[in-house]
């Protein structure tokens, strides 16, 4: 086995962390482990622990302590001193703490038994400390700031002996641990490889990058996509792993190159995630790692302005990469120069040269979204034809149509205008009212704060199977609190989930109340009702605001027919081909 690679199994020196148990002792808690008080977890702790389980967090070797997790908030380093910039906790909900064993099972969504965890200690946590000092910011916008809403009150830790690691039916060929990453890495024969993070389709660019990174260290590549859990919205891992695989296998030096998947789960935490995910890799084997502009960034907040600066992730990874024993490589500015057929940093490109590029939005846009095949010099042939299969023009695309306001600002009835409008141009729509949905979906919640979010997020779990499958939904309920419709935001995707804001006064839907349940809210004969004694948080950033004072439910229907075709997602002529 190579030296170095050898050297690298842990960030720090020391034995890569192995928590699965075999044999007897497997066997012996297996006979216990039944007997021991449940924790369902969440599919992000499960890929947490999972990680933990085969050395990938290494030299973590359980969910972060208190000290541990105090100290990463404030100086990104464990209770020791070492270098660890994000916290992984598991968290859960007060009555779930189990007191009748000092051992609990650990279980899936599906309630198979994962590891069995020993109760050392159970502390509180703070939500929004966490989101400042972590993420920089509190914008329910963060992916991560919405999903917090739903974490548990509580952190639990202790030693974990994992019994099952979760098991996978896709690409399991290229599911790879840590020791099998670094096994094949050394049979190379290279002292030096640089790993490729990506959670996005690989085009020309990427290419050319990888490999000019691969000759600049002399060394391996180590291409590896994140399957787990990545921005909301982003194209799934089927799709992507496909493209990755047509790639390596045709483009790419099969004696230096290595594809291997990451089941992590991203926090899009910019700078601290850029350094995580370097300890991350070198655990797998990298003492180079590419990092990107934005890396990891969720895009923009709110106000429409990024969360992260565009070069921070670098800034932060450079200041870090001699503790690590990972050297950064910058991810260039790269423009594509017809003339000569090749690719070149925006810095080396001869004065006057013409230049083609395309934007993000223009691959959407432009082309995904219009159907029509990305062009060579782009992207390879085989990536185009895969993106082309999984992407439909736009208007066949899935879309959700969100309404929110006040009980009586006139969401449902401008949703009744709206339904037809959509069937004239060719889409049929499923309605979600909030109304019918109590009665049916949601029957048996009541109103506190815990039982509104459950309901909106049943409805946004129906919305987004809804807008997955390509078809419409419109829901039009309350949903008065904005972490938990940036919830339902993320369930649907954030390119297919419009928001409209139904900005009718309080007076105003006072006024018009024909069931008189503001006035019951006003004499307390109804307890935390919405605009009353319970707050709604308005949009920060809707993508529409209707004004229902001088504009007729018609009239804002047409308003949003007119988002809908310049968008793209309505044909302008009302007629949709195929």
């Amino acid at each position: 086995m190579n030296t170095k690679i050898d050297n690298i199994i842990s960030p720090y020196g020391g034995k890569l962390i192995n928590l699965v148990v075999s044999g007897e002792e497997r066997e012996a808690i297996l006979e216990k482990a039944n007997q021991y008080p449940s924790l369902q977890i969440s599919d992000r702790a499960l890929h947490d622990l999972e990680l933990l389980a085969v050395g990938g967090f290494s030299p973590l070797d359980r969910f972060m302590s208190k000290a541990d997790y105090q100290r990463v908030l404030t100086e990104m380093r464990l209770a020791d001193g070492t270098l660890f910039p994000m916290p992984i906790t598991l968290t859960i909900k007060k009555e779930d703490l189990p007191t009748t064993s000092d051992w609990v099972a650990i279980r899936d969504s599906r309630l198979n038994l994962i590891a069995v965890m020993k109760m050392e200690e159970v502390f509180t946590w703070d939500p929004s400390r966490e989101q400042r000092l972590v993420l920089g910011s509190t914008d329910a916008r963060h992916p991560l700031v919405s999903e917090m809403e739903q974490w548990g009150d509580l952190c639990v830790s202790g030693e974990l002996k994992v019994i099952n690691l979760p098991t996978y039916f896709d690409f399991t060929d290229i599911r790879r641990t840590p020791a099998e990453t670094r096994a094949m890495l050394a049979e190379m024969g290279n002292e030096n490889v640089v790993a490729f993070q990506t959670r996005n389709p690989m085009h020309r660019v990427h290419e050319e990058l990888t490999h000019r990174a691969a000759e600049e260290i002399g060394g391996s590549l180590l291409i590896h996509p994140v399957v787990g859990m990545t921005k909301p919205g982003d194209v799934d891992h089927f799709t992507r792993v496909r493209v990755y695989k047509a790639l390596v296998e045709n483009y790419y030096p099969q004696e230096s190159t290595v594809l291997s998947l990451l089941p992590l789960a991203m926090r899009m935490a910019g700078p601290r995630e850029a350094v995580w995910h370097a300890i991350i890799r070198r655990n797998y084997g990298a003492n180079h790692f590419i990092v990107g502009r934005d890396h990891a960034g969720p895009g923009n907040d709110s106000s429409g302005q990024p969360f992260y600066g565009p070069y921070e992730a670098q800034e932060m990874m450079k200041q870090y990469e001699d503790e690590i024993g990972v050297k950064m490589v910058p991810f260039l500015w790269m423009v594509y120069l017809p003339d000569d057929k090749k690719y070149l940093p925006i810095d080396q490109v001869p004065e006057g040269a013409k230049i083609n590029t395309i934007s993000g939005t223009q691959v959407r846009e432009d082309y995904l979204a219009a159907g029509k095949l990305l062009p060579e010099w782009f992207t390879r042939k085989e990536t185009a034809e895969i993106l082309a299969e999984v992407h439909p023009p736009k208007h066949k695309q899935g879309l959700c149509l969100w309404f929110t306001g006040l009980s009586g600002c006139g969401k449902s009835t401008i949703a009744s205008a709206l339904i037809p409008m959509l069937m004239e141009h060719g889409r049929q729509a499923t309605v979600l009212d909030g109304d019918v949905v109590r009665t049916h979906l949601s029957k048996g919640l009541g109103f506190s704060k815990e039982d509104r979010d459950t309901n909106i997020l049943r409805i946004g779990y129906v919305a987004g199977e809804i807008a997955h499958h390509n078809g419409t939904v419109v829901c039009a309920a309350i949903s008065p609190y904005r972490a938990t419709r940036n919830e339902a935001r993320k369930m649907a995707g954030d390119d297919r989930f419009i928001e409209i804001f139904v900005n009718t006064p309080l007076e105003v839907c006072e006024a018009r109340d024909i069931k008189g349940l503001y006035a019951m809210a006003r004499r307390g004969e109804i307890k935390g009702f919405t605009g009353i004694d319970d707050p709604y948080e308005e949009p920060l950033n809707a993508e529409i605001t209707l004004n229902t004072i001088d504009t007729t439910p018609q009239e804002c229907a047409r308003q949003i027919i007119k988002y809908l075709v310049e968008r793209g997602f309505l044909k302008s002529d009302g007629f949709v081909a195929g």
